[in-house]
């Protein structure tokens, strides 16, 4: 009995040995449960109470013992074949990152990865548009995960944080223009070799800011933004008289007191 605490895996050099011996063996490393044949559930629950990772060696495991697992880490999950859906989310509660081991995880074990991890996204292979949707709303950057990301994703990412573009600078062009519509300051992150032409900015800019609905942000951020300036060439004063052109009353209304803001 000594040698089996000193050094559990001998048990499987004795022959024939006793229950008392495999739970001694177990109790001091729970993987001993390799080498036990027809283990009884309280050689089982010794095990497992030693160290998880000896659910592996558990075929068929009931349910109690693979909560028991799952509790103790989600990473568990790695030691159980074909985990069933429930037990997933289980661990998801844990950490998105268990989606992992979902072989065709359905889009409920999906979104509940997401929400917990929004970067747990790397680990579905076919992420559906909802889902990506959803993780491109908590941060954009785990869109970077998705070969082909959906378009209402990309406008989703981009209404959220303007440096988004920098995961889609190689679109279209028409596509570009919907995303500045979306958002102008995007504007800011574009390399030179990608600015729109300023004829594009305009009827970007005319489109959006003539809406009665234009957001307020849009038009605080269009007013504020330097890159216009800069690249090309307007003035402040070529932005209010744009406005005052092309505006709707509630853009106007809001350049207006941006500008004495400024002030």
């Amino acid at each position: 009995m000594r040698m089996i605490k000193i050094n559990p895996f001998s048990l499987q050099h004795i022959p024939n040995p006793t229950e008392e011996m495999k739970l001694t063996a177990l109790r001091e490393n729970g993987l001993v449960l390799e080498f036990i044949d027809h283990p009884t559930k309280e050689m089982k629950l010794v095990a497992l109470k030693n160290t998880a990772k000896a659910i592996q060696f558990i075929p068929d495991a009931p349910k109690e013992l693979l909560e028991q697992a799952v509790h103790k880490s989600w990473t568990n999950l790695a030691y159980i074949k074909h985990p069933p859906e429930w037990l997933i989310m289980e661990a998801i509660s844990q950490s998105g990152w268990a989606i992992q081991y979902a072989e065709n995880p359905s889009e409920e074990l999906q979104m509940a990865a997401i929400e917990q991890n929004y970067d747990a996204i790397r680990y579905i292979k076919h992420p559906t548009p909802r889902v990506q949707a959803a993780a491109a709303a908590i941060n954009y950057t785990a869109l970077r995960y998705i070969d082909k990301p959906s378009f209402e994703a990309q406008c989703i990412a981009i209404a959220n944080n303007e440096q988004a573009i920098r995961l889609f600078v190689d679109t279209d062009t028409e596509t570009l223009l919907t995303f500045l519509k979306i958002n102008i300051l995007v504007i800011r992150y574009l390399p030179r070799n990608r600015l729109v032409s300023n004829d594009d900015l305009k009827r970007v800019l005319k489109e959006t800011l003539s809406r009665d609905d234009v957001p307020e942000k849009y038009v605080r951020d269009f007013i504020d933004c330097r890159r216009i300036e800069t690249d090309y060439g307007w003035s402040p004063v070529d932005k209010l008289l744009f406005v005052y052109r092309y505006g709707s009353r509630k853009a106007k209304q809001i350049t207006v007191d941006e500008k004495l803001k400024i002030q």
